[in-house]
């Protein structure tokens, strides 16, 4: 039995055609609002009339076609919940940042043009266009668009994503190298090679701040930035040097590059995965919180950012972990909840912004809007309570949802202050594209 439905079990009886009555309480509509990460409302109602069928209606189909362009737009280019997410200032930045960008490209048309007129080639305005706007230009940026809208996922694992970022890239270095093995296919490889280092660009600019962020300890943030950047240009100078060193030696003929461009690869996704390793990061996910609740369930202690950095799993984050309740965040409430349950948890723990749901294999948690990492902390603590409290959690009685719930608030605040010491940011829960309510 759901661990939600032992808390009260509504009296049923069945009529002599077999079908289900339950008390005048729950002949009342369960209805909710979720809102996903693509701020796309979906209201979901529960009706007890029609044996509890689930209907599901998006709010914005009565918008007009130009407010869900304009929408849509917004989403795609602007953060989530602008203009209140942002300062102001931020709009205008963002247009001069596009004048910028535009002038930028188009003058790297031109300049591609001259270049190739020194070099003898003697290229007409449209095939320096061709060459440089279409195959180079257009491909990765049809790859930064659509990486774009994968910043949630990037905020919520910085590092996951960072090597991704990585792999990405040499993927479309490799293609680029072997591009004269086929030069029958030259356009897709480098259109397909440009369209990797595009998103690739994308996802290791979106992931620096977070990244550089979890080193600034007296607000030095910019020094650091700056910084790493030096650091970035320095040696982007010595490794072209190199390259230029090798190509005219070792790497003169396409079976050198095919012996050193692997090897190379290897060297760089090695650093990077290193590099990674190394970052402290300091903002709550699901596979962080899940670890500090395990160790603080298990042995009474706190991991600081820089205990918990060599224990996460980079490649694969979404794993269970027995000691933290084998919580899983992330469906949405109509996935994990009848109309029963969530009216009865609502009147339970009305002041709670979170819902747990007991499966066969994990407990789902369910976040409203609004919750803080500081909620996810509280629900995270009773599953982990809960799931330790009897051998096998199927089997929980409701008086041991209750004495779980009881111990989390005895030492949460003990919990809480201890994670703000050790340095970790508890007012926000980053759970990437995850799906939240709003009662």
């Amino acid at each position: 039995m759901n661990l939600l439905e032992k808390i009260v079990t509504i009296p049923r009886k069945e009529s002599d055609n077999k079908k289900i009555r339950v008390d005048d309480e729950s002949q009342i509509p369960v209805c909710w609002v979720e809102k996903s990460a693509d701020s796309i409302s979906r209201r979901f109602c529960f009706d007890p009339h029609e044996n509890f069928h689930l209907s599901v209606k998006v709010l914005e189909d009565s918008r007009p076609a130009f407010k869900k362009v304009t929408e849509s737009f917004l989403n795609t280019f602007f953060p989530s919940g602008y203009p209140y997410s942002v300062n102001e200032g931020y709009l205008r930045y963002t247009q001069f940042r596009a004048l910028q960008h535009f002038t930028s490209a188009t003058l790297s048309v031109l300049s591609t043009q001259s270049l190739l007129f020194a070099a003898g080639l003697r290229p007409t305005p449209a095939q320096a266009t061709v060459v440089s706007w279409i195959l180079k230009d257009g491909m990765e940026h049809v790859g930064k668009l659509i990486c774009s809208n994968l910043g949630a996922r990037m905020d919520s694992e910085p590092k996951r994503w960072r090597i991704l970022a990585d792999v990405l890239y040499d993927f479309g270095t490799g293609l680029e190298v072997m591009s004269p093995l086929c030069p029958h296919l030259f356009l897709q490889m480098a259109g397909l090679g440009n369209f990797a280092k595009g998103m690739a660009v994308v996802a290791a600019r979106a992931t620096r701040l977070p990244l550089y962020s979890s080193f600034a300890k007296e607000g030095n943030l910019s020094d650091l930035f700056a910084k790493g950047e030096a650091i970035s240009t320095l040696f982007n100078v010595v490794g072209i040097g190199v390259g230029i060193s090798l190509a005219s030696t070792v790497c003169s003929s396409i079976q050198g590059k095919m012996i050193a461009a692997p090897l190379l690869s290897v060297l760089h996704v090695y650093s990077v995965v290193e590099e990674m390793r190394a970052v402290p990061v300091n903002t709550l996910n699901p596979q962080r919180t899940a670890m500090l609740v395990a160790d603080f369930v298990k042995m009474g202690k706190i991991s600081s950012p820089a205990d918990l950095r060599y224990k996460e799993d980079l490649l694969f984050p979404g794993r269970l972990i027995e000691d933290a309740g084998r919580v899983k965040i992330g469906r949405g409430l109509h996935e994990v909840a009848t109309p029963s349950k969530f009216r009865k948890w609502k009147e339970t723990f009305p002041e709670e912004k979170f819902v747990l749901s007991q499966g066969n294999k994990w407990t789902d948690m369910v976040l409203e809007q609004d919750a803080s990492g500081e909620d996810a902390l509280r629900g995270w603590l009773v599953a982990a309570y809960a799931s330790n409290s009897e051998p096998s959690f199927d089997e929980l009685s409701p008086s041991g949802l209750y004495e779980a719930y009881e111990k989390m608030e005895t030492v949460f605040p003990q919990f809480l202050s201890q994670l703000q010491h050790k340095g970790w940011h508890t007012d926000r829960f980053l759970d990437g594209t995850g799906s939240r309510f709003a009662s």
